[in-house]
């Protein structure tokens, strides 16, 4: 199959994840196109440098736009801080780009309709990264509710919760700067959400409470001069889905001792489900009406009969983990451009989540219930 020449912005924590995704993904899935590793851009030509060494990339850049100019890119992955999303994402569209763009999409709301309207007007695929719904549990949990297997669905509640952000001490940085949007309820929920929507479909309504609980940090590592925190720590939200169940959302990036509490539990009237990401290979399911001497949680382990599992591994029980998670989400979003259609969450998916960010944001000042 034809080779798609790849571009990678941004070498930090989430740039090396989608490096090592595009090396591997041809491995699980032989039938997509095959990833050409073409250029990597970081902001030194050191750093740079070092990166096209360690994950195969034939040249690299201190300069973004040289990714982006580049003939041989096709594909361009945007894995930088938030502010800087719009700018490079509206350059690689309008050079005719297929984009792939971590989240949250951009800082405003009316910023990620900009560049949705720019890349459906373009043609292009485009994929935002929430990859942790690429698990192959999480899709069969949301057949088995489009399949009615738990009947009416009458709660949600889900959270992401982790500590990264607990210590008071830990220095002023990117993630909290206002001017790349607000702080856990975008980092964090837009996760939570995004699995809320993906599972149970579309938010209808949203009554939030969101709060800063470290007010001050030190400008850097060990300083004493502080500066204020204006971005949310903790984000609370009960929200109605627009199927007419309701439920609560989390986002809470202070939660001490947590380091990846992405986790939901729905209910409905024939039965229930139960997920975290700190156990991504297990899925719990409990199903009503049996004898009641019997009763309790069935755990569903991930195995080859749970698509792609197998393509990593052919054997049950043996575990896939976050960079698998990551290498299913580039190789749909590789298989989508070669058929001509992203494989999602699109622009548009994640301008929708945002969406609920935002009434969120409105209806923890306005304190009253907002409609998405």
């Amino acid at each position: 199959m034809k080779d798609l020449g790849i571009g990678l912005i941004g070498t930090g924590f989430m740039g090396k994840a989608h490096a090592i995704a595009y090396r591997t993904a041809l491995s699980a899935f032989p039938d997509i196109p095959v990833p050409r590793l073409v250029m990597v851009a970081d902001v030194t030509a050191e750093a740079a440098a070092k990166a096209a060494h360690q994950y195969g990339f034939e040249t690299s850049t201190a300069d973004w736009k040289q990714v982006i100019a580049n003939p041989a890119v096709q594909v361009v992955s945007i894995t930088t801080p938030n502010s800087f999303h719009k700018e490079m994402v509206l350059a690689a569209l309008a050079a005719g780009k297929h984009v792939h763009c971590e989240k949250p999409l951009s800082p405003t709301l009316a910023d990620s309709l900009e560049m949705v309207e720019a890349a459906e007007a373009k043609g292009v695929c485009t994929q935002v990264g929430f990859n942790y719904i690429k698990n192959p549990l999480l899709k069969m949990a949301r057949d088995m509710v489009a399949a009615g297997e738990l009947g009416v669905i009458t709660g949600f509640r889900g959270i992401h919760a982790e500590d990264y952000m607990h210590d008071p001490q830990s220095p002023w940085t990117w993630r909290i700067d206002p001017s790349g949007g607000p702080g856990v309820v975008a980092d964090l929920g837009s996760h939570i959400i995004g699995m809320a929507r993906f599972l149970l479909g579309g938010i209808a309504e949203v009554n939030a409470d969101i709060r800063t609980i470290i007010s001050k940090r030190p400008v850097a590592r060990g300083a004493t001069e502080m500066k204020a925190v204006e971005v949310d720590d903790v984000a609370r939200l009960l929200v109605q889905f627009e199927r007419g169940c309701a439920g609560t959302i989390e986002a809470n990036w202070v939660q001490t001792g947590r380091k990846m509490q992405l986790a939901f539990e729905l209910t409905g009237e024939k039965g229930s489900l139960v997920f975290t990401q700190e156990r991504l290979n297990e899925l719990h399911f409990y199903k009503a009406g049996g004898d009641s001497r019997q009763m309790g949680f069935t755990k569903i382990e991930a195995g080859p009969q749970h698509e792609p599992y197998g393509g990593f591994c052919v054997a049950g029980g043996h575990q896939l983990g976050f960079n698998d998670l990551k290498t299913i989400e580039m190789a749909e979003f590789l298989g989508g451009i070669a058929k001509g259609k992203s494989a999602g969450p699109d622009f548009r998916e994640a301008y929708e989540i945002q969406k609920v960010v935002e009434a969120a944001l409105a209806s923890s000042r306005q304190r009253s219930w907002i409609k998405v």
